[in-house]
């Protein structure tokens, strides 16, 4: 749906500059007239991530991802493609066109949009419920919990009415159907009692995106009522495996490293004793997704989990996913108290700080929870224990030197003989034993999602990347092949959209040519076609002779197909006419 005419959206693009708002996400370094950083979008050790200021496009070399600065906002902050134009447009000076909508249009209004609406609106009503009358029994419970009036102002808090049906009313009061309430998350629609409230009877905590859009909630239930911690089901804007909450203030903070708890007062908590830097994974286990939301902010990460026994488990399961990620970790010892609140109400800020920058190596720590299984009494399970050990430094570490600093510290540690624990990892080594495989720095040609092309799109790729560069070979080729010579999808609609431009003798607007692909995908294809070089694509050092066998390649093969799907006459005859008139003549570059 166009919410802005092409004009405006040509406007803001070409306004804004693409280095300058993907230097506020990635750290990028100059290299000749193209910059160049580590991916924001899959976990990598060399930057293959290189930004064009002359084609005001991104693409990696690595996954394929790719675009313009519309479609950078859209896949890195979950933003769709108008909130991404109105991201930009007072950054770069452009007044977008103003006027209420009507009620028939905000019921044309994209879905996603509407839900953000929803929200906003739960939000603000579960808000003021907290401060009325009937949110005394939520308000004693955050006042007894320690929290201030601004800490609760900060993260929104606020509290159901006690009936069932009461945020269902006021939504339908403010002209929101069933037909999008059903998809909310808030509210459930059956037959036998119509509308009722997902959410009463709690007190309840707003789970914000990235860019502080309220997405989904979380509430605690007043009483002695099952569950007690309920969060909203996931809906088109709501992904639990990659959200966090707090991360929408986190993300501002100076600290280094994020802190990742279990709950939300442990965040809550800390944020109001001074540590801006903490989310949580909303009571679920941390995903991949987590992790990967994790990268895009900092590169190391503090657990801060429960102290007992399901919080060791949680650790243990989150430290390999932080570390595939690239992620360094550390551990943060709360004992003896149970959670990050708890410590914070016994022992204040301070101490906490102090645990801090006492946190142990999560390797260490993986160590350590290892032995706790193995009765060290036991000269039997003793060594069962310094074997498994010796096996996780060897599976763990692939360098000597990584080897032999953890060999050092474990012995040293766990009162292991250091000569014997090193020869048996010597051992395991020999043995044919080897460490995991570091998916933190593949190989290009093994990153998920990049577009791979058979023998005619390369021969096609190389064309249009020619003609993007070479703005005198238009006239050269354009008698030969046009357009209907490509294959049918992404690479004719580009390659029309590039001819246009050839025949106009402009430049060929590349960044623009994105914007008429929305599926992310195309994209890349598209992505890809503008962000290669001739090189890439050909190892002939003759490049007349490579272009005169590019164009014969592409215009046979169309001859080929328009054939094969009963072209007429006609049309096959002249074809073949530019064949035999392509293959006689020199084409020069």
């Amino acid at each position: 749906m166009a919410y802005y005419s092409d004009e405006i959206i040509e406007e803001v693009r070409s306004r804004t500059d693409i280095v300058e708002v993907i230097s506020q996400y990635v750290n990028l370094q100059k290299k000749g007239t193209q910059y160049f950083g580590l991916c924001p979008f899959h976990n990598e050790k060399t930057g293959s991530f290189s930004v064009s200021p002359q084609k005001q496009m991104y693409y990696c070399f690595g996954c394929g991802a790719g675009g313009n600065v519309f479609s950078f906002l859209m896949a890195y902050e979950n933003m769709t493609f108008k909130e991404a134009v109105e991201e930009l447009a007072p950054k770069c000076g452009v007044t977008l066109p103003q006027r209420e909508m009507t009620y028939q249009e905000k019921q044309r209004a994209d879905k996603r949009s509407r839900l953000f609406e929803i929200n906003k609106e739960a939000a603000g009503y579960y808000y003021k419920m907290l401060r009325s009358d009937a949110g005394k029994q939520a308000m004693d419970y955050f006042n007894k919990r320690g929290l201030t009036p601004d800490t609760m102002h900060k993260f929104g808090l606020g509290c159901t009415s006690k009936y069932s049906d009461s945020l269902y009313k006021y939504l339908r009061e403010k002209g929101y159907e069933d037909e999008i309430l059903k998809d909310c998350g808030l509210i459930t629609i059956d037959e036998k009692r119509g509308g009722h409230d997902k959410f009463w009877n709690r007190a309840m905590f707003p789970i914000f995106d990235a860019n502080g859009k309220v997405v989904a909630f979380g509430g605690r239930v007043m009483g002695d009522g099952e569950p007690k911690y309920l969060n909203s089901p996931e809906t088109e804007i709501f992904n639990k495996s990659k959200t966090l909450f707090g991360l929408y203030f986190a993300r501002k903070t100076r600290r280094e490293q994020f802190i990742l708890c279990e709950g939300y007062m442990d965040v809550i908590s800390l944020h109001q004793a001074g540590f801006d830097n903490a989310v949580a994974s909303l009571g679920t286990a941390l995903t991949e997704g987590h992790a990967g939301m994790l990268k895009r902010y900092v590169k190391d990460v503090y657990l801060s989990y429960d102290s007992d026994g399901a919080g060791q488990k949680a650790a243990l399961r989150a430290i390999p996913i932080l570390k595939n990620a690239g992620i360094s970790c550390r551990v943060i010892n709360m004992s003896p108290y149970k959670d990050p609140d708890e410590f914070i109400k016994a022992l204040g800020a301070e101490e906490y700080e102090k645990r801090i920058a006492q946190a142990e190596n999560s390797f260490m720590y993986q160590v350590r929870m290892l032995q706790n299984n193995y009765d060290m009494t036991d000269p039997e399970k003793k060594s069962d224990f310094q074997k498994e050990a010796a096996r996780m430094i060897v599976t763990e570490f692939p360098t000597q030197l990584e080897r032999e600093n953890y060999t050092e510290s474990v012995a040293a540690r766990f009162n292991i003989p250091r000569d014997a624990l090193a020869k048996y990892i010597l051992e395991l080594g020999q043995s044919g034993i080897t460490a995991k495989k570091d998916n933190s720095n593949r190989q290009y040609e093994a990153k998920p999602g990049k577009p791979k092309d058979d023998g005619m799109k390369m021969s096609q790729r190389l064309l249009l990347t020619w003609l993007v560069e070479e703005a005198t070979l238009y006239s050269k080729i354009k008698e030969f092949v046009g357009p209907d010579d490509f294959e049918d999808g992404v690479y004719k609609q580009v390659a029309t959209e590039v001819f246009k431009y050839c025949e106009a003798n402009q430049p060929v607007d590349t960044a623009r040519i994105v914007d008429l692909f929305m599926e992310d995908d195309e994209r890349k294809t598209v992505a890809a076609l503008f962000n290669t070089t001739v090189g890439e694509l050909t190892d002939s050092s003759d490049l007349s002779k490579a272009l005169k066998e590019t164009l014969l390649r592409i215009k046979k093969n169309s001859l080929e197909l328009a054939q094969k799907n009963g072209a007429n006459l006609r049309s096959l005859v002249e074809g073949k006419k530019k064949l035999q008139r392509l293959e006689r003549i020199e084409i020069s570059i």
